[in-house]
């Protein structure tokens, strides 16, 4: 792929946080005071086409970002643990995992976890391996990323710029299955951590958040049926579909207004938003069966 077109966009890891730079042996390894732009904005959703249908599905960093910004404090008890990465056996259980690693990933980075975030890599890399995609990882953006480890904007950077490119380069290797299920790992994890928070902070935003994953989990039903091709698969979609059902009386309308821009800051203003009617007995329902899932996933 003519080396991702003179770009090594690598799948740094799940809902494919990732960073495009320069070919191996091209690329500065500490990124300090560059004007660095992402090709890709990771805290917008993503497109991914199958067949003539659409499905969006948002970043977790739209999700971490969120709960890093409601105030509350890094909670290292949420995430899976990284030395666990050796147990998964399947397709299924390692792509699911990688996703989930991503999320937590992001997470960590956001907080300044700088030594949390180099064990996640390292889970993400050796799941990556076993599933035949490790030439997602280049060896050159790994060793920016340990030589960014004080700087938090140059990694957020490191983790999000391909963030919708790495799904074409997953495509490109037809490897659209493994795709999938990392996409969803990525998605539960965030959900999960936003129910968590959710118990222990009365946060209207998160719980606007929360609610909005009802169409969101509907795009990520009908993108896994797609692709359901045995039992275990099959097995993780009725979980979602199970799931689904508790979101059933949420209320969830969107409201599109046109965007404006600010010519002087060279910024695209989004205007539209949603509305979201939940209650505490639906997201405690809804906090229950993400966290039974999640936690069948990890282990």
């Amino acid at each position: 792929m003519e080396n991702l077109k003179a770009l090594a966009c690598v799948v740094l890891v799940s809902l494919f946080f990732g960073a495009c730079g320069g070919p191996a042996g091209q690329q500065d390894d500490n990124d300090e005071g560059k004007n660095v732009k992402p090709l890709l904005d990771s805290t917008k959703s993503a497109l991914f086409q199958v067949g003539d249908e659409l499905f969006s599905i948002p970043s977790p960093m739209q999700t971490a970002m969120l709960i890093k910004a409601s105030g509350a404090n890094y909670n290292s008890e949420m995430l899976n643990n990284p030395g666990a990465a050796g147990q998964y056996s399947t397709k299924v259980q390692k792509s699911l995992n990688l996703g989930i690693y991503g999320a937590d990933l992001g997470y960590v980075t956001l907080y300044d976890q700088t030594q949390d975030a180099v064990s996640y890599i390292n889970a993400a890399k050796k799941l990556a391996d076993d599933l035949g995609v490790s030439s997602a990882f280049n060896p050159a953006l790994i060793k920016r990323f340990q030589n960014n480890l004080g700087n938090k904007d140059s990694l957020l950077l490191l983790v999000s710029d391909a963030y919708m490119a790495s799904d074409a380069y997953l495509k490109d290797n037809q490897r659209e299955d493994i795709s999938s299920l990392v996409l969803a790992g990525g998605w539960m994890e965030a959900l999960y951590f936003a129910t968590e928070v959710a118990k222990m902070a009365n946060s209207p935003e998160i719980n606007r958040r929360i609610g909005e994953q009802k169409n969101t989990l509907e795009n990520l039903i009908k993108l896994l049926q797609k692709k359901a091709n045995n039992e275990e698969y099959a097995e993780l979609v009725d979980q979602l579909v199970d799931l689904y059902y508790m979101f059933d009386d949420v209320e969830y309308s969107y409201e599109y207004e046109k965007p404006s821009t600010d010519e002087e800051k060279k910024l695209t203003i989004i205007n539209s938003g949603s509305v979201v009617n939940i209650t505490e007995d639906q997201l405690n329902q809804i906090s229950a069966k993400i966290k039974s899932i999640r936690n069948q996933i990890v282990g």
